[in-house]
């Protein structure tokens, strides 16, 4: 059988230059690339991925989106993949060059992980290339350190419970929470001026992107899907 070859190409997270020099030149050579994005109850299809691609002058012929839609239920989203996998697994067998991103870093928090699954069950060839999480991105653009010699970091997405926050805080150094816009309340009820540092971003690497050090700032704006807050405690 002829075999092609596949990468998991990270993106960053908005910036187009926060990409690798290896990303990009596997994004170049690949004969498809695979971009993931988000259907919408209305019908609305959009992709953050896209608009990072867009960026590259790549042949748009080669650009293929999956679009998953935006709500808890899996059955559509597992359809999707399915769908996809095949579509990758047509172009693998004629021997094409075939790229699969996703923005952040292709391993954390990513819907590619679900086709990586397919493909590993498949024994194909796969290389994936790692890249920037927005967290890391704003810890450069606040120009804090996340973490110093022994201190503890958790990420946590969709924070359940006001207990579940008080002890991350109580128990690590830094708390990333990301996927923040349902969880809002619970994050302002915990925090404490006095005793946390805080740095709210949005849309990091884009035009509208949006950061600042104050809560109470943060929690009067229409807080974005892609949106996350970095607590750290006040050392007296």
């Amino acid at each position: 059988m002829i075999k092609g070859t596949i990468y998991g190409v990270s993106l960053g997270h908005g910036d187009s230059e926060l990409i690798t020099l290896k990303g990009l030149k596997a994004l170049q050579k690949a004969d498809k690339i695979y971009y993931p994005g988000s259907l919408f109850k209305n019908g609305r299809k959009a992709s953050y991925s896209l608009s990072i691609l867009e960026k590259y002058n790549l042949d748009k012929e080669k650009l293929k989106g999956f679009y998953l839609k935006m709500d808890l239920e899996r059955a559509q989203a597992k359809t999707i993949y399915e769908t996809t996998f095949q579509k990758i697994l047509s172009d693998y067998k004629q021997g094409l060059s075939i790229a699969v991103v996703s923005e952040g870093d292709i391993s954390t928090f990513s819907s590619f992980s679900y086709l990586l699954e397919k493909i590993q069950a498949h024994d194909l060839n796969i290389n994936l290339i790692p890249g920037i999480s927005s967290y890391l991105h704003l810890a450069s653009e606040s120009k804090i350190p996340l973490c110093l010699q022994n201190e503890k970091v958790v990420v946590i997405p969709r924070i359940q419970t006001k207990e579940e926050l008080q002890e991350a805080i109580a128990y690590f150094d830094t708390v990333v929470l990301m996927k923040i816009i349902s969880v809002v309340d619970i994050i302002s009820t915990v925090l404490d001026p006095t005793k946390h540092s805080i740095t709210y971003a949005e849309r990091l690497g884009t035009d509208q992107q949006f950061i600042t050090t104050n809560w109470a700032t943060a929690n009067q704006r229409e807080i974005p899907y892609f949106s996350l807050i970095i607590i750290k405690k006040i050392n007296k």
